[in-house]
């Protein structure tokens, strides 16, 4: 898992006074609205490296068709009791098969990085009181899982012994 700090400079919104560009122009690396994507999608250059990001109420099903053409899907944990990216971001890696880069933004704890990798997040920008070095050795503690997960999708005592 990738750790982003809070001066990512390789993705950009698109902004204006009273909020996000309703028709932003295109160009690579452009992070993107939900509604911003809805507006352009059909008008934007294919090829381009494009991200989404999403509220966690959103059902992730409905960008099936457009995940061919995404680099990078953004969803947020608003608190950290809030587990609804989860669920996203198994959907997006085991149901839709989206190759491109997950990332976790908002309130996100060392402690949640262990699941976020078993559910398919990617990238990670840890909440500013946490350390990624905590969170990289979060990462090392369980090496198994009863669980099957995105990785390995059988449960332990389904999967091989040989």
């Amino acid at each position: 898992m990738q750790f982003i700090d809070s001066h990512d400079t390789l993705w950009h919104t698109v902004g204006g006074e009273d909020g996000p560009q309703p028709h932003p122009k295109p160009a690579d690396h452009r992070l993107l609205t939900l509604e911003q994507w809805h507006a352009v999608r059909d008008t934007w250059p294919a090829g381009l490296t494009t991200g989404v990001s999403l509220s966690n109420t959103v059902d992730v099903e409905t960008l099936a068709a457009d995940l061919p053409r995404l680099a990078l899907i953004v969803l947020n944990f608003p608190k950290w009791t809030d587990g609804r990216a989860y669920s996203q971001a198994k959907v997006l890696r085991s149901r839709l098969r989206f190759a491109g880069d997950v990332r976790a933004v908002g309130d996100v704890l060392v402690d949640m990085v262990p699941l976020m990798a078993r559910t398919g997040f990617s990238q990670a920008k840890l909440r500013h009181d946490q350390r990624v070095e905590s969170a990289q050795r979060a990462l090392t503690h369980v090496t198994a899982h009863y669980q099957g997960d995105v990785s390995a999708t059988r449960p332990l005592f389904a999967r091989s012994a040989v």
